[in-house]
């Protein structure tokens, strides 16, 4: 048995709305009878890290430490673990505690939880004390809420997956995308959406990335496979695609026009949001003479996300990531505040916080 439920946890973390990490240290607590502690190799950082570390949502309690995209290694079992053993190749999504007896722990779908999820950071947890997230040397969670990594699959590559990649897994699923043949449009090319392109492509689907800017064309095509790129903003482009497409998932959280995408769904076509716009517009009568659904999704329960890392595993689906230093992680938020990154930050936790 490991030793580090007595050690503190070296972190870092934002201590008010600038925003700006820098170390810090903290207890974990207790390793308990159902749970693990996992000793952190890699951390992804999603869009979710700035908003928290920065108070957008007027609810932060700092000092905030971010990342709910974690891969590591267990290094300690409670006496009533039954899924894992030291060693084992773990990851920690976006949520580590639910009520486990409503109707959605009860299927899976914990995310939902009818008595609210406990988040991974900047919640309050059932003993009081507030979550804290993966920018941290190690966590401590109940088996439950730990998923297993395949094996041979890069941990630094893993970390996307357990929010990107489950985000736009989930609805894929869930209206039936994995369906060779069937035509998806993906909107954006970030972190989800490029897992989005990469999972459609995997079911066998046809995949047109929407994006704003062309300079994104040959990446979408070449590198992540893409079957067809079109400028949202060029009307002829869009024109061309009317009443073609059986899905769309759209990842983007900036404004933008509605409509236009709509008009490229086949009747009774489904546009699923995982984006977080401000607001919709867009016009009903589209919606009601296409039959078109419009729907919503958040991250996954503990159902879907083995399953998505299994499928990637089998599939050797992998993120594209560029590897960081925690030291560097400020410039890294900044520079995915500017969408500069390709497609998603990963820290290297284990070789560079001491």
């Amino acid at each position: 048995m490991a030793s580090d439920k007595s050690e503190n946890c070296l972190a870092w973390a934002a201590k008010d709305e600038s925003g700006v990490l820098s170390p810090y240290e903290f207890k974990r607590r207790d390793v308990g009878k159902d749970d693990i502690s996992v000793k952190i190799t890699h951390c992804g950082i999603c869009y979710a890290d700035v908003l928290y570390t920065r108070n957008k949502f007027k609810k932060s309690l700092y000092p905030v430490v971010p990342g709910h995209e974690i891969v590591g290694t267990v290094q300690e079992v409670g006496s009533d673990v039954q899924r894992f053993k030291m060693g084992d190749h773990v990851g920690v999504g976006t949520f580590i505690n639910s009520c486990r007896d409503c109707e959605y722990c009860n299927d899976g779908l914990e995310v939902h939880c009818a008595n609210g999820v406990i988040t991974t950071f900047n919640s309050v947890d059932v003993d009081g004390t507030i979550t804290k997230g993966g920018y941290s040397s190690f966590i401590v969670v109940h088996e439950r809420y730990c998923h297993r990594i395949p094996d041979g699959y890069p941990l630094a590559l893993a970390a996307p997956l357990l929010c990107a990649g489950i985000t736009v897994y989930t609805p894929m699923i869930r209206h039936k995308m994995n369906q060779p043949g069937k035509s998806l449009g993906v909107i954006g090319l970030g972190g989800l959406g490029h897992m989005a392109v990469k999972f459609g492509k995997a079911f066998g689907m046809n995949v047109t990335v929407f994006s704003t800017s062309i300079s994104k064309k040959e990446e979408a095509l070449n590198l992540l496979g893409a079957d067809n790129f079109v400028v949202s903003s060029d009307t002829e482009q869009m024109k061309a695609l009317d009443k073609s497409l059986d899905f769309i998932i759209d990842t983007a959280s900036g404004e933008h026009p509605f409509d236009p995408y709509i008009t490229t769904l086949k009747t009774a076509g489904v546009l699923v949001l995982v984006g977080a716009p401000s607001e919709m517009k867009l016009t009903p009568l589209k919606l009601l003479v296409g039959m078109i659904s419009i729907s919503g999704s958040a991250t996954g329960g503990t159902k879907h996300t083995q399953e998505m890392l299994d499928f990637c595993g089998t599939h050797k689906i992998y993120p594209k990531v560029e590897v960081i230093p925690i030291q560097s992680v400020n410039e890294a938020l900044e520079r995915l505040i500017k969408n500069d990154v390709k497609y998603r930050f990963v820290i290297d936790i284990e070789n560079s916080l001491k």
